[in-house]
């Protein structure tokens, strides 16, 4: 399995790092009672460290049990802060959202530090007994250096929560994760040799097999150098039916394999495809756009009425459209170092992504100068920082933007603000001459 795929698995299951911690901290209650023990035997080590840090059986005991209620207590406080937080996604943002923020490493690390010191504390507090060594103890220093380190981290938790709910900062989070999954995707074309061209095994010749899905889910993750690897050393050829992202049923088509062979291991090959009931931007970009656009829709619904968190995204989006025009490849074929095609991936073009996140918005926020004016803006940034293709793939896409805004009452001061952001966007894309086209009345 892909590193890549199986960390953000762990990331996303909100209990393993806790149950990590757990663990370590039940090893580490041990050692240190163990070393407490240590101490008791060598008597004449005790001369060398202050009274201050030890305590006897009765105290020992009151501080433990102190601290272990305490830290019980702060993590059922963080567990009833998380789920707010989560319901506050749900309501506000999107339900797609709630990914981003159970992936989250710092706020799975306090909490897993919370669970770990709570088992820190109890664990020693069982293990404090009289002995025939000595009555004092170290062990309740240690937790209490815990304590403090807890409550250093149950601070540090209330700010992080309190940055992570801000809507900017979430959208934030989602524009650095679509591009991440973009340079990914660009790496692997690279390595891999992506290209328009091949020089063909004659598949026309060649025995197909249609394979098919054998769970239901969302195609998540694809190992594209491990298939081309195989179907070279097997001499094969692999279609992809559906492509990262999509969603498939029990016996949906998923590849079409072409191979000189009677036999082919048909496990072998959906071994390198992963399927699981939850989207992820891991290989798929379009899922990173789609959570963006869910929350401009949000923001511009009747009853919410926040357009500014809408131009927000629409800015974030421009980005991403930004990187895409650079870093993406729509070439379908990944060729083995003969240049014979081994894996063939259809992908959307740039003028897809366009339309994925622009189509909605541009439907429910026509009627809003500004979100139109953004959009608008948005597109003139894509064309200043691309090729002349890309600038072609958006001057046509203005089209299709302008002729739904053509259906509003615009007011004279509305229409002219348009009308100058579309000068722009026409001097962007070097079509000042066909400005007509495209004006408002």
């Amino acid at each position: 399995m892909s590193p890549t795929f199986t960390l953000k698995k762990i990331k996303s299951n909100f209990w393993i790092i806790p149950a990590l911690y757990g663990v370590c901290f039940f090893i580490l209650a041990i050692l240190s009672m163990m070393l407490d023990r240590y101490i008791a035997e060598h008597t004449n080590l005790i001369k060398y460290m202050s009274p201050v840090f030890f305590t006897d059986k009765e105290l020992a005991q009151t501080i433990l049990s102190a601290i272990s209620t305490s830290l019980l207590t702060m993590t059922t406080i963080t567990f009833s802060s998380i789920l707010v937080v989560e319901t506050t996604f749900l309501a506000q943002f999107s339900p797609r959202t709630l990914q981003n923020f159970n992936a989250e490493s710092k706020i799975q690390q306090v909490l897993g530090m919370f669970v770990g010191g709570y088992i820190y504390a109890l664990v020693l507090l069982i293990q404090i007994r009289e002995n025939e060594l000595s009555n004092t103890f170290i062990v309740p220093s240690f937790a209490i250096a815990v304590a403090f380190i807890c409550v250093a981290l149950f601070v540090f938790l209330i700010h992080h929560v309190t940055n992570w709910i801000k809507v900017g900062n979430l959208i934030s989070n989602i524009t650095k994760e679509t591009l991440s999954a973009i340079e990914d995707n660009r790496r692997d074309e690279i390595t891999i040799g992506a290209s328009k061209e091949y020089q063909g095994l004659d598949i026309e010749k060649m025995k197909s097999t249609e394979i098919k899905s054998k769970s239901r889910g969302y195609i998540q993750f694809a190992e594209l150098a491990k298939m081309v690897e195989y179907a070279t050393k097997t001499d094969i050829v692999i279609k992809f039916e559906k492509i990262p992202g999509d969603y498939v049923d029990v016996d949906t088509p998923l590849l079409t394999v072409w191979n000189n062979k009677d036999s082919l291991e048909k496990d072998q090959v959906l071994a390198f495809i992963f399927v699981t009931p939850d989207q992820d931007a891991i290989q798929d970009v379009e899922f990173g756009i789609q959570k963006l656009v869910e929350i401009a829709l949000r923001a511009i619904a009747p009853g919410k009425n926040d357009p500014e968190t809408a131009i927000n995204c629409i800015e974030q989006l421009g980005q991403i459209l930004t990187k895409i025009g650079k870093r993406h490849s729509a070439d379908p074929y990944y060729c083995d170092e003969q240049k014979n095609v081994r894996v063939i991936l259809e992908k959307p073009s740039f003028s897809d992504y366009l339309y994925e996140s622009f189509y909605q918005i541009r439907h429910y926020g026509q009627a809003d100068v500004s979100v139109v004016v953004s959009v608008i803006k948005a597109l003139t940034l894509i064309a200043e920082t691309n090729e002349d293709k890309i600038k072609a793939a958006v001057w046509d896409f203005s089209g299709y933007i302008v002729e739904g805004i053509k259906t509003q009452e615009w007011l004279g001061l509305d229409k002219k603000f348009i009308n100058t952001r579309l000068r722009k966007l026409a001097k962007a894309c070097d079509k000042d001459q066909q400005l007509d086209l495209i004006a408002l009345d």
